[in-house]
């Protein structure tokens, strides 16, 4: 097809994107209008070929973890060389579910843009870096995307892994902004679109298991807690101190993700067993099932 959704995702996070992308399906009344595909880790073994190699992050040197939560976050840039750099496509994160019409967004005016997104929250917001974690692209614009090469640059420490998924290494002029409610961080309310649960330590289908991704070394209203993150790293461990995944505190976005499971696992496109399976390995909380029993069944 002329029009795709991308979700691209790891084994950490793979319930989630299957749950994604029931919701893109769901809650469209043009799904016959566009495709939906996985973008896996595993399918694309250069990812794994720099394990434990050196790279640059926001600046700071880091160590390369196929098994780190967001692993999957360079394969954001392939979508255009997997639709031959034609046509439309929207890419996203496996921890953010459509509670609107996709289409409205694959099908509208882009003003000649290669790129439509939001900008990120907080700090950084101010500092004008784009969040790609939802991004419309017009592909036959984005020729110069080459996911593995780029990759493969970081190690070379020709590009900065911050610098590149903020977009700051893209022609401003050819990026148009997206409103806010096609990536609503953590936000769901009438105007929502796109829910994405991106405060990772309260992801709803976590919550009460060992942290597993990595935070952020550099601060730049507080340059000392990238030090203290950083000396943490290197005294505990990857992980060490982090603690545990909390309860989301809106209730209403933990009963959409687990009313949309309830609703995967009707339809067969989720088996009980893989649940339990992600259970096992500490991807999914392990009181899933009884979170199940209690959720209500989503509206039609």
């Amino acid at each position: 097809m002329e029009h795709c959704v991308f979700i691209h995702t790891n084994e950490r996070q793979m319930l989630g994107a299957l749950v994604a992308q029931h919701a893109l399906k769901r809650n469209s009344p043009n799904a016959d209008k566009f495709d939906v595909r996985l973008i896996h880790t595993k399918d694309h073994p250069f990812l794994l070929s720099y394990e434990g190699k050196t790279f640059l992050r926001d600046g700071v040197e880091r160590i390369w973890r196929n098994d780190d939560l967001q692993s999957f976050t360079p394969l954001r840039f392939m979508p255009p060389e997997l639709m031959e750099y034609r046509g439309r496509a929207v890419v996203i994160d496996p921890d953010i579910f459509a509670v609107g019409d996709i289409w409205e967004l694959l099908s509208r005016d882009m003003g000649g843009k290669a790129i439509l997104c939001r900008y990120r929250s907080g700090v950084k917001r101010l500092f004008r870096f784009w969040a790609s974690s939802v991004m419309l692209l017009d592909c036959a614009k984005l020729t110069h995307w080459r996911c593995e090469e780029q990759f493969g640059e970081m190690f070379a420490f020709k590009r900065d892994y911050m610098q590149w998924v903020s977009l700051k290494l893209e022609p401003q002029d050819s990026i148009g902004l997206l409103e806010d409610h096609w990536n609503d961080f953590d936000h769901l309310g009438p105007e929502t679109r796109m829910l994405h649960n991106t405060r990772r330590l309260t992801q709803p289908w976590k919550t009460g298991l060992p942290v597993d991704f990595t935070p952020a070394e550099r601060h730049r209203l507080f340059p000392p807690l990238g030090w203290i993150m950083r000396a943490r790293r290197h005294l505990f461990g990857q992980h060490g101190l982090l603690g545990r995944y909390r309860q989301h505190p809106d209730s209403n976005q933990e009963q959409l993700f687990f009313g949309l499971l309830r609703e995967c696992l009707e339809s067969g496109l989720v088996s009980e067993d893989l649940v339990r399976a992600e259970m096992r390995q500490n991807f999914v909380r392990h009181d899933a099932f009884e979170v199940l029993e209690r959720t209500p069944p989503l509206a039609a």
